[in-house]
């Protein structure tokens, strides 16, 4: 009896604590960076779990785009703001910093350094890469050695190389061989990096001819490697896939567009990119979602570019595009005209895309403005999305459409109000 009694004495505390320690909350400890997390854990839990994503190899930094070719007040000024609102590490650019196109000393000062006083808000490094209108002649091109030194240059950060490519160099649209030799340099020094980055103004690999304007050589230097590039100049964007690899053509950070939206790849925007142990992940984060805690992104004086020409005037426009009677959607309709002088250059002068139903409107200096008065040459494409010289994708519409030079569409715009079907046949 006495060993029965003594039994029950020690179970019943021992039971006691079980208890008791079901009801407490244990503290889990975890390993690397999520060690720096301290929280009590039971049971059940109302998380999905604790391996946060901060991977040591892991970072964040913004790729602006071009500021000018046409550029319009505060934009570029006042994103500086909304990047310091982001926190990222560093930021990049793809060119077109200043209006650039002049060969007057005291112009290109005037101009850098109005630029310079927008980057000094910057809370953390900026990184130039120069476009065209920076370097539009060799006076401009002497005024950037002279200030900033090298045109193109390399670094590499957490095991990623990062290239910044000079498109202007020599010519216009155009990496030297000199050049080319540099990075292949800079690869071989790095052969083992988990990434290689590259920035550059103009999309060299839709232009014409690779070989002449030295793309294919600096394709040839990045073979056999993970890369990403990223460029600007056409002002809207788009994605490319060469050689496996992903190609970013960005849209502005302030510079000229009619500022469509996403439908036309016209936006202002910063690519945000995290670059993973994977490689880099980009959100495209338009300017006009990006603001303070109070909702007042500061003001500043930064004008816009003064027009030489006034536009023409613009009369309104709708259109309807149908193939064999049926609506044709995600068609590219532009309007050409035909000038007495270059009668075997057509000159493009607005476009727009169809929705569902076939309809359309036309813009030419700004979103869906119309176009001037006037005899056109019409051209439509159908990719399924908003086409550009650039795009490659199957045209599902007849090709005696696609060409300014040879289409039988012929469109007499007048002042007022202006509707045209365009009755499409295979």
């Amino acid at each position: 009896m006495k060993r029965i009694l003594l039994l029950v004495a020690v179970a019943v505390p021992v039971l006691a604590a079980a208890v008791y320690s079901r009801q407490q909350p244990a503290v889990t400890a975890t390993t690397g960076l999520a060690s720096e997390l301290k929280i009590a854990t039971a049971e059940k839990n109302p998380w999905t779990g604790l391996k946060l994503n901060n991977d040591k190899d892991q970072f964040q930094f913004v790729v602006v785009s071009d500021r000018t070719g046409g550029h319009r007040a505060k934009i570029f000024s006042r994103a500086v703001h909304q990047i310091n609102l982001l926190q990222p590490e560093f930021v990049l650019s793809v060119g077109d910093l200043i209006e650039g196109y002049t060969q007057k000393p005291d112009v290109m000062d005037a101009q850098w350094k109005e630029f310079e006083g927008y980057l000094k808000n910057f809370q953390m490094p900026f990184f130039y890469v120069p476009g065209n209108h920076d370097l539009t002649n060799k006076e401009q091109v002497e005024y950037w050695g002279g200030r900033y030194g090298r045109s193109y240059y390399h670094f590499v950060y957490r095991d990623v190389l990062f290239l910044a490519v000079n498109s202007e160099d020599g010519a216009a649209s155009t990496v030297s061989a000199e050049q080319t030799a540099y990075f292949k340099k800079a690869l071989e020094e790095n052969p083992n990096v988990r990434w290689t980055l590259v920035f550059l103004h103009k999309p060299l690999w839709a232009m014409p001819d690779l070989e002449k304007n030295g793309w294919a050589d600096m394709e040839g230097v990045l073979a056999g490697r993970k890369y990403t590039v990223f460029c600007g100049h056409v002002h809207r964007y788009q994605k490319f896939v060469r050689n496996g690899m992903n190609y970013y053509q960005l849209a502005t950070t302030g510079g000229g567009s009619r500022l469509r939206g996403v439908e036309y790849g016209e936006f202002d925007q910063v690519a945000w990119i995290t670059m993973r142990p994977d490689g880099p992940l980009i959100a495209n984060i338009m300017l006009e979602g990006v603001y303070p805690e109070n909702l007042q992104i500061p003001d500043t004086d930064e004008k816009a570019v003064e027009r030489r020409n006034k536009p023409e005037q613009t009369q309104a426009f709708r259109g309807r595009v149908t193939l064999d009677g049926m609506p044709a959607a995600g068609a590219t309709v532009r309007f050409y005209r035909v000038e007495a002088d270059a009668p075997n250059r057509p000159r493009y002068v607005a476009d727009g895309l169809t929705q569902e139903d076939g309809t359309f409107q036309l813009s030419t200096h700004k979103a869906f403005d119309g176009i001037p008065a006037g005899e056109y040459r019409v051209t439509v494409v159908q990719t399924g999305k908003y086409a550009t010289n650039q795009t490659r994708d199957a045209n599902k519409l007849p090709e005696k459409y696609s060409e300014a030079r040879t289409t039988p569409l012929r469109v007499t715009v007048k002042t007022g109000d202006n509707v045209v079907n365009l009755d499409l046949t295979k």
